[in-house]
């Protein structure tokens, strides 16, 4: 079975919005923001969620999703792994972000 890996900047993004979400909405919000996220990266194997290619404006190789109102970037790693890059608000400028954090990979 294909494992999921979080990646470091992926990391601190979800620690970010579970404490923006927790503090805007509450603790029981943040958790099902998350645990839908969690779930939403279980589904990437069995193309349960449609995934798109990164635009060729990244310069990189990998595929994002939306959910709800965050990009979520991933891409096959080289052991055959689903690497989860980054996830972006929809707010923020995709490009430039996404490139600071693949940088991590």
């Amino acid at each position: 079975m294909t494992a999921i890996r979080i990646q470091e900047a992926a990391s601190h993004r979800l620690d970010d919005i579970y404490r923006y979400t927790r503090n805007r909405w509450g603790t029981d919000q943040a958790e099902r923001y998350i645990t839908g996220l969690f779930e939403a990266f279980g589904q990437i194997e069995t193309r349960g969620i449609p995934s798109k290619p990164i635009p060729a404006d990244f310069s990189v190789e990998g595929y994002f999703f939306r959910y709800e109102k965050h990009f979520v970037y991933w891409c096959w790693l080289s052991n055959g792994d689903i690497g989860i890059v980054t996830i972006l608000h929809e707010r923020m400028h995709q490009i430039d972000r996404f490139r600071n954090d693949y940088g991590s990979v």
